[in-house]
Parts: structure tokens; C-alpha cells; sequence
């Protein structure tokens, strides 16, 4: 089996699978990015499904994904059928053009050689471009919860679901990422984590749709207060803002590089 269709097989999608929470992380994934992309034209790589790429792409006046995924491109394309898709490797990729900002989000961990891709990519950047990489956080508090559970045997390991489902090849630190950076000859301008998740994926997608959000009493809120406010939202909220307190403890580790 060739890489294509290695990356063909794996069956995660973000609005497909847990996508209560995969939804909501994306949110501020998106929400992240935006707080350090530059300029009108956005190159997504990979787009994956397209849920990340139309929440970024009203901010940008040029939008281009690539996926290796026939599956994935497909839904994209019906999520934003004015952008431009490509079906391909990023390895495989070419063109002239340059993008004034490069999301490669939840990709190093997939692909053979980080710091090739890495290279590459920047050189699709404007002179004044930025590199945005985001890649899950092997020290996330949930991980270092599930060791002392004895569900992991150490943070860094990939579990069944990382390698068979998600396509996972490695696991990540922000030590090993800016590692993998410097390796490619790029400069971080800004790192920091995303989301302050307390429990693992499945646990998590299930509380967001089970929880009591709208319990009163001790549950949620003060006593007393006749103010209603929307709780599963804002726990949303205050999570992605902790997790900005404490990023290497964070699901997703994020930088901003330049070339």
C-alpha cells in the first residue's frame, strides 16, 4: 500500500467522528489561528473534512485546501464549494503561487518526515507570511491522567485508536515540536496550547452531550442568581481560556512560525 492510500484508509473525520467536542476544538483551533494569520490568501494543508477551513475562511479573500483524502475533499468541497481543493500529498503538492498564511493543523503527527514537510511548506510562504502548526499535545492533562490510570503506560505512547483510526506516527511535546522547527531551519515567533482538556476524547464528546448544563442550584452558576447563561459554552470557553494559563498541559499545542 502506497502512502495515498494509506492515507485514504483511515477513517477519522472531524464532523464525523466524536464531533461534539471535535467540532467545539476546532472552533478554537480556528479561533487560535486567527489570532496570528496574516494577509488575504489562506493555503489549509490538509483540509481534511473542511470543518477548519470554513471557519477560517471568511477572514481570507484567497482559500485553497489539500488532502490526500478522495473522502474528505468530498465533504469539503460541499462545505465550501467556491474554494479551491487538491487532492494530494503535501509532499506531492506543487505550485508557484505563495500564501501570506499556511495552516497545517493536526498533520505532522501523520506524515513520514516532519521536517521535509515542514520545509516545504514554508516555501509556499510570502516573504511576510506565517506557518501556523498545531499538533496534538502528548503531555494534555488527560494523557498524563490516563498514565496514572494505567490506560496509557506513558504519555508518549499512541494508542490503538491514534495508529488505526487517526493515522498517528508519532506523538509530540512542544520540546520534540520546536525541535522538529528547528530541524527545518523555521522560526517560532509564538507558541502556546489549545483547550485545557480534563478527560479523553470519548469521555469529553460525551459529557458536552450529556452533561447537566443546565442543572441549578450547585450544579452550575451561583446560588441565587436569576441570570441564566448558556454553561456547556461557557465551560467551552473557560477551558480554552485555562488552557492559554497552561499550555504545555493543553489537547493541542500550537505555534507561529516564519521562515
Amino acid at each position: 500500500m502506497d502512502e495515498k492510500q494509506l492515507q485514504e484508509s483511515f477513517s477519522w473525520a472531524r464532523s464525523q467522528v466524536f464531533s461534539s467536542y471535535n467540532n467545539i476544538l476546532a472552533y478554537y483551533q480556528a479561533k487560535n489561528c486567527l489570532e496570528y494569520a496574516r494577509g488575504s490568501s489562506l493555503l489549509d494543508m490538509p483540509c481534511g473534512d473542511g470543518t477548519l477551513t470554513a471557519m477560517l475562511a471568511p477572514h481570507f479573500s484567497r482559500v485553497v485546501g489539500i488532502d490526500a483524502s478522495s473522502k474528505h475533499l468530498a465533504l469539503a468541497k460541499e462545505t465550501l464549494p467556491n474554494a479551491e481543493f487538491h487532492e494530494a500529498l503535501i509532499e506531492d503538492f506543487s505550485t508557484t503561487e505563495k500564501f501570506s498564511t499556511i495552516t497545517m493543523l493536526n498533520i505532522l503527527e501523520h506524515v513520514i518526515d516532519p521536517v521535509m514537510v515542514l520545509k516545504k511548506s514554508s516555501q509556499l510562504l510570502t516573504d511576510d507570511g506565517v506557518l501556523i502548526v498545531h499538533v496534538p499535545n502528548a503531555h494534555a492533562i488527560n494523557r498524563k491522567l490516563a498514565v496514572l490510570m494505567g490506560t496509557l503506560t506513558e504519555c508518549e505512547e499512541l494508542s490503538p485508536f491514534d495508529i488505526h483510526v487517526a493515522g498517528h506516527r508519532r506523538s509530540y511535546t512542544l520540546d520534540t515540536l520546536t525541535a522538529d522547527i528547528q530541524k527545518a531551519g523555521l522560526n517560532i515567533i509564538s507558541s502556546g496550547g489549545v483547550f485545557y482538556k480534563s478527560l479523553s476524547t470519548p469521555q469529553i464528546d460525551w459529557f458536552l452531550k450529556n452533561g447537566p448544563w443546565e442543572e441549578g442550584g450547585f450544579g452550575w452558576g451561583r446560588v441565587g442568581e436569576t441570570e441564566q447563561k448558556d454553561w456547556r459554552a461557557e465551560f467551552c470557553r473557560a477551558s480554552y481560556e485555562l488552557g492559554k494559563q497552561y499550555p504545555n498541559e493543553c489537547n493541542v499545542i500550537s505555534v507561529c512560525v516564519t521562515r
